[in-house]
This record gives structure tokens, C-alpha cells and sequence, in this order.
């Protein structure tokens, strides 16, 4: 089994048990140049708020989009767009990859700013 087929299985595998608590989830994904995170509702099939490095009003507050200040940014914003969704608590979906860098950046951001997880 190759490294994206496991961090794939750990992904379905957290996301089941989320569907189960029937909870909104905090969903991140990230590649080598960009981090995005949305929030979608606990049927699956609605996005409440997303943030990205893609999104142009977030680029001038953002210096290189594949750090962790970067995924600071994008856990405020998301933060701030649930807040506005009317989502204060939600359950953490990582899509199978470590804790660690700018997944843990980006949740700490978003913990800040009033998501509880």
C-alpha cells in the first residue's frame, strides 16, 4: 500500500465514524502549494463556509501560500465564515494526514477564533 492509498483509508475511516456521530465537520485538505478547509454539514452534501489560499481577498494577508502562517490565515477565516454560518462546533476531519505542521496550525487558528472541536 502506497503513502496516498493509506492516508486515504485513514480518511474514510475517520469520516464514517464522524457520519455516525452525525456531526458538522471541519474538513482539510492540502497540497504542497496550497491548504483548503471547509465546513460541511453532517449529510455531507452542503458546504457551509470555505476558506482557501486560493481566495483573493485572503492573498494580501498572506506571504507564500504553503507555510504555516499561511494555514493560520485560512483557519481564521474559515473560523470566522462558520461563526457567520451559524456553526460553532464542529468535528475535526485532518483527510488522513498528520497532525502536524500546518494541519495543526490551521486547527490552533481556528480553535482561537471560536470553533470548538
Amino acid at each position: 500500500m502506497d503513502k496516498k492509498a493509506s492516508r486515504q483509508r485513514r480518511a474514510r475511516k475517520t469520516r464514517a465514524r464522524i457520519r455516525e456521530l452525525g456531526k458538522v465537520r471541519l474538513c482539510v485538505n492540502r497540497t504542497p502549494r496550497h491548504i483548503y478547509a471547509q465546513v460541511i454539514d453532517s449529510s455531507g452534501d452542503k458546504v457551509l463556509a470555505s476558506a482557501s489560499t486560493l481566495d483573493k481577498e485572503l492573498r494580501k494577508d498572506i506571504n507564500g501560500t504553503s507555510n504555516s502562517a499561511a494555514a493560520a490565515v485560512i483557519g481564521k477565516a474559515v473560523a470566522e465564515r462558520a461563526k457567520a454560518a451559524g456553526v460553532s462546533q464542529v468535528a475535526f476531519d485532518r483527510s488522513g494526514f498528520k497532525y502536524h505542521g500546518r494541519v495543526k496550525a490551521l486547527a490552533d487558528a481556528a480553535r482561537e477564533n471560536g470553533l470548538e472541536f
